[in-house]
């Protein structure tokens, strides 16, 4: 049943009605159309007008006022069909909700509805944010791919040092990492890692502007990212759209920061021992002992 409402356009749906997919293929093609869409599902009534009968006019104002959006609707009806006590289907459950939100335009909307399922289902706010980022990216870098009409000669200027691949994929988890645009993390990886530290010469210019905006308090990414380069946002994509595995954020990034910890001291002590073999003052050379003893030492207890 369909009805307007102050500029809204409010359908009522009978919750052992058929058709359900087809009429959520109907919501899909008015909000295309440009409606503002709400949903409300009534009991006691096979529509409006039987519902004001039995009820009132102001419980059925009530029930229009507290009409769901599609979004939301769409979740209800995603949760009817899964066991959320069950870890599977909860995983399932997230993912096509970070689908749903992922096809949202508006970034505040987003948003809202992040915070909102984050706490309504006790899920990380940052894991479904990284999850959404996945999706958009990965459908931008699609679009991309559908677009190109013909290859496009590069005369870019080649880097001269080749990075090993370990570092590429431990700075890309860096950036996905920060992308996911929580503060606290974001400080800690700051403090910890330097934007000298990134090598790839791409990685390092979106590290420095991350690293600015995040210092900010601007924890808004699909902002951030609209500041870059085009070059950037499709180094970006490329990251988004690969997958690093990552169940338990901190963890992740204190690996990466032990892993830095370990290449600076190994990188030092390398430094030491050929300067152990040149000639040297003794006290000189005993401080340098004492400093290679220490740093052994520290790279035994880094795991």
């Amino acid at each position: 049943m369909l009805r307007k409402n102050s500029e809204k356009i409010i359908l009522s749906f009978d919750s052992d009605e058929a058709g359900l997919n087809a009429k959520i293929r109907a919501l899909d093609i008015l909000q295309e159309m440009g409606c503002d869409i709400r949903v409300l599902q009534m009991e006691g009534a096979k529509d409006p007008d039987e519902y004001i009968i039995k009820y009132g006019n102001a419980r059925f104002k009530n029930l229009v006022d507290n009409a769901l959006s599609v979004i939301e609707f769409k979740v209800k009806v995603l949760q009817q069909n899964l066991n959320l006590e069950s870890v599977n289907d909860k995983i399932k459950f997230l993912n096509e909700i970070a689908k749903l939100i992922a096809k949202i335009d508006n970034t505040m909307e987003r948003e809202v509805y992040i915070e909102k399922i984050s706490k309504q289902y006790d899920t990380s706010k940052e894991a479904i944010y990284a999850e959404v980022n996945k999706i958009i990216y990965s459908n931008r870098k699609d679009e991309k791919i559908l677009e190109k009409s013909k290859p496009v000669i590069s005369h870019k200027k080649q880097e001269t040092k080749e990075i090993p691949r370990f570092v590429t994929k431990r700075e890309n988890t860096i950036i996905s990492i920060l992308l996911m645009g929580d503060i606290n993390i974001f400080n800690i990886i700051e403090q910890n890692i330097k934007i000298e530290d990134i090598k790839n010469e791409i990685n390092q210019k979106i590290v420095k502007k991350l690293y600015e905006e995040l210092e900010k308090g601007n924890s808004n990414i699909n902002n951030i990212i609209d500041m870059l380069d085009e070059e950037e946002q499709n180094h970006i994509t490329e990251i988004m759209a690969d997958d690093y595995e990552i169940e338990d954020v901190e963890k992740a990034m204190d690996d990466i920061i032990q892993s830095y910890e370990k290449d600076k001291l190994n990188n030092r002590k390398f430094q030491i021992l050929e300067l152990l073999e040149e000639n040297l003052e003794a006290s000189r050379k005993k401080e340098l002992e004492k400093e290679l003893s220490d740093i052994i030492i520290r790279l035994a207890k880094i795991k």
